[in-house]
């Protein structure tokens, strides 16, 4: 019989490919790991691993096959068990982004730990990408996204629909001299104050950039919705942010386009395909569902 934390310590070894970084990962010590290694090869009777370099042998590249699953399944089942249980101590992992996180999250969050006060609450501040990532192998238990596209073994749920503004003044100016073919001087083009590439906000972005009518711009990447705001409002540039972000914000002194011609897109919340959901869970839900009735109405 294999031992799962053999095979727990295999699979990340697997990924980081070096024995102190596993430990550290692990909260083991450097022999730990080894002896799980040398106590899982025993066990298989077959040689797992090259040590230098580093590299898995056929045969550990077939166990790490399996055992990935096994670990994953295993996972999933103890996420569904607890659901059934109505866990009511433990931890409920959220996936977010930095955006979802802060404007939709917080009072609800607040709620929750009165509510469920045994129960600790782990965000993951992550992309919509990284976030689809983490459920669909159950190291979060419910994901917020953007623009999420239907896929196996996930499912989403729209919450709201999502439309974009232009931050910033001279927007109209510039496409105005763009209309009438009047050349921009050369480092006089407008900036665009964009999130980076590693967002799918981005991707919806870029595509609908188009639609702005400007033939010259330069692009600013930030790590932020929250300073794409600041820089334009410090008069850097032009941010394309979603309208909803706006809505807290007090005293904004740059102007604020409408961009219709942007399409809309979809926030809402993803779980496994046939997830139990656990009271606790479904009551988060609720309350992420009225604060963003009340930050449609605000």
């Amino acid at each position: 019989m294999l031992d799962l934390n053999w095979l727990n310590t295999f699979t990340t070894l697997a990924r980081l490919e070096h024995f102190g970084k596993t430990a550290t990962e692990l909260h083991m010590t450097q022999p730990n790991v080894s002896l799980h290694i040398k106590q899982l090869e025993q066990a298989t009777r077959v040689k797992l691993i090259e040590r230098n370099p580093f590299r898995l042998t056929q045969a550990g590249e077939r166990l790490l096959h399996s055992a990935q699953l096994t670990l994953q399944e295993l996972q999933v089942c103890q996420a569904d068990l607890n659901a059934i249980n109505d866990l009511c101590q433990g931890t409920l992992s959220i996936a977010a982004s930095d955006i979802i996180s802060r404007l939709l999250l917080i009072k609800p969050f607040q709620s929750f730990k009165k509510e469920f006060p045994g129960i600790d609450l782990s965000l993951f501040n992550t992309t919509s990408s990284q976030a689809a990532e983490l459920v669909r192998s159950a190291k979060a238990d419910l994901g917020f996204v953007i623009a999420q596209k239907e896929s196996q073994p996930l499912h989403f749920t729209e919450l709201r629909q999502i439309r974009w503004c232009a931050l910033g003044n001279g927007l109209s100016d510039w496409q105005k001299s763009a209309q009438e073919n009047i050349a921009t001087p050369s480092g006089d083009e407008p900036t665009l104050i964009l999130l980076g590439h590693d967002t799918r906000t981005r991707d919806l972005i870029d595509s609908a950039l188009p639609s702005l009518r400007l033939p010259r711009y330069r692009i600013m990447e930030v790590g932020s919705v929250d300073a794409q705001i600041d820089w334009a409002e410090a008069g850097f540039g032009i941010a394309i942010v979603p309208a909803f972000s706006l809505h807290p914000k007090l005293n904004l002194q740059s102007t604020i386009t409408p961009l219709p011609d942007f399409p809309t897109t979809s926030l809402g919340y993803i779980v496994r395909q046939n997830q139990v959901l656990s009271r606790a869970i479904k009551q988060l839900l609720n309350w992420v569902s009225e604060e963003i009735a009340n930050s449609a109405n605000g």
